[in-house]
């Protein structure tokens, strides 16, 4: 394995926040985040993202926080909890607290019944004060996706759906147990953008078993034809001692750190070439999005759903896992549903962990975010509203000097940027400025 990609071997975080999840901790408790909640000043925006953790089928690549159910009742008793939960932050959170931003993740929201879409919407509008221009997203499984769902969808005021893709090639669906025919995307994505939900967003992944350059080439052809707004192409993440069933995917069946780059490197050139504008490490986005708009302004942002054009500077996690991050810190509800089910029975908020940011910890995720959003960040800059400067960092700027002399980045006195051809390195440049990473015991992805 030559220099370059020993280095794109390497483990580092995918840096959705800072600092990272493996660091929170039980001290950010109940206590911790109902004070955290009330004291937000009225007036401050905030945005919602909830949690839905169920699927009709289970797909062996997933790392998020879902289950299998083949029955409805386990939705339909945790909707109950969710509705407690909503209750409990509203009222702690109180009032004159515009929402400008929603988002539906899982799992599949689209599990949940016309009906109960409505019902969970009419929850949010009863308990939260919503922006007439809130922006409102959710995940879209389109292998369930009914007439009747769009149209609950479309009428809550949905703008913007995002669908899971993943590889159109059958042989990959199959490694992965998600077979799911280019025509059902098709199909979803027409029937979406007739009820008027216009904006639609598909999310790719290479790396996975049996996935090869040509396979990679071909997905994202297909996915041009259908013209989305947004393209998110993510990188597999193989944990199987985090998420077990991922024991089911194939080891040996997996690309290797060469094919890895190679699927990295065509999806941005294919996607470029095509017009799409290249978003942080690995999103696209066409000129007129408002991602592409925020990229260009300087004002984009990420979160633990990735690239987001959301400023709100709280957002409230609901559900089972959900996380949040309020100026004070990030607090991240418990995963278990039954331990969620518990703990709201008690009367408390479902908080299982958290952590409380400091002075460093926000400059520090400032630097990261920049580099995250434009692989480019000036240290004076961002140091300054701390009372610091760049010469603080002296030493990471000097950690840097490997990957400099790779061309990884590029160090300009108090400015690093990260050229275009180097983009799969951005995480590695985080990492120097992680204060926790040296001790942590967590195991990360590699950084291509």
């Amino acid at each position: 394995m030559n220099e370059q990609l020993q280095l794109l071997a390497t483990r580092v975080p995918r840096y959705t926040s800072y600092p990272t999840a493996p660091h929170f901790h039980a001290g950010v408790d109940t206590e911790t985040y109902s004070a955290w909640l009330s004291e937000l000043p009225g007036g401050t925006p905030i945005s919602l993202y909830l949690h839905i953790p169920f699927c009709d089928t289970l797909c062996w690549f997933c790392g998020c926080h879902t289950s299998v159910v083949n029955f409805y009742t386990p939705v339909t008793h945790y909707l109950k909890l969710l509705f407690q939960e909503i209750e409990r932050v509203s009222a702690v959170l109180g009032p004159r607290h515009p929402v400008t931003h929603i988002h539906w993740g899982g799992g599949s929201p689209t599990m949940l019944s016309p009906d109960d879409i409505r019902a969970l919407n009419a929850k949010l509008r009863a308990s939260f004060e919503i922006a007439p221009l809130a922006g409102y997203a959710i995940e879209i499984d389109p292998r369930e996706l009914s007439g009747e769902t769009i149209a609950a969808l479309a009428g809550i005021g949905v703008d913007r759906a995002s669908i899971g893709v993943q590889d159109c090639d059958e042989r990959v669906q199959k490694a992965i147990n998600r077979i799911q025919p280019f025509d059902v995307t098709q199909g979803a994505v027409e029937r979406l953008r007739a009820s008027g939900i216009k904006a639609i967003n598909i999310d790719l992944v290479y790396g996975l078993p049996h996935q090869s350059l040509a396979h990679s080439k071909r997905t994202i052809g297909d996915v041009l034809t259908l013209k989305p707004d947004r393209i998110a192409v993510f990188g597999y993440a193989h944990v199987p001692h985090f998420k077990k069933h991922q024991k089911l995917i194939d080891r040996s069946a997996l690309p290797g750190v060469a094919e890895r780059a190679e699927q990295f490197d065509a999806a941005h050139a294919m996607l470029e070439e095509a017009g799409y504008q290249s978003i942080g490490l690995d999103h696209f986005a066409l000129p007129g999005d408002s991602m592409a708009i925020a990229q260009r302004n300087g004002t984009l942002a990420r979160n633990f759903q990735g690239y987001t054009t959301d400023s709100a500077p709280a957002l409230i996690g609901l559900g089972a896992s959900s996380i949040g991050a309020l100026p004070q810190g990030y607090v991240q509800n418990i995963a278990d549903v039954p331990a969620y089910r518990r703990a709201l029975n008690e009367g408390k908020l479902p908080t299982a962990r958290g952590v409380r940011l400091s002075d460093e910890d926000r400059l520090r995720r400032a630097i990261i975010e920049r580099l995250m959003c434009d692989m480019r960040v000036d240290l004076d800059f961002v140091a300054a509203p701390f009372g610091r400067s760049g010469r603080d960092f002296s030493r990471e700027v000097t950690s840097l000097a490997p990957l400099a002399a790779k061309g990884a980045v590029k160090v300009s006195g108090s400015v690093l940027e990260i050229p275009g051809n180097a983009r799969a390195a951005a995480r590695l440049v985080c990492a120097a400025f992680d204060t926790y990473l040296p001790a942590s015991a967590a195991v990360h992805a590699v950084a291509v």
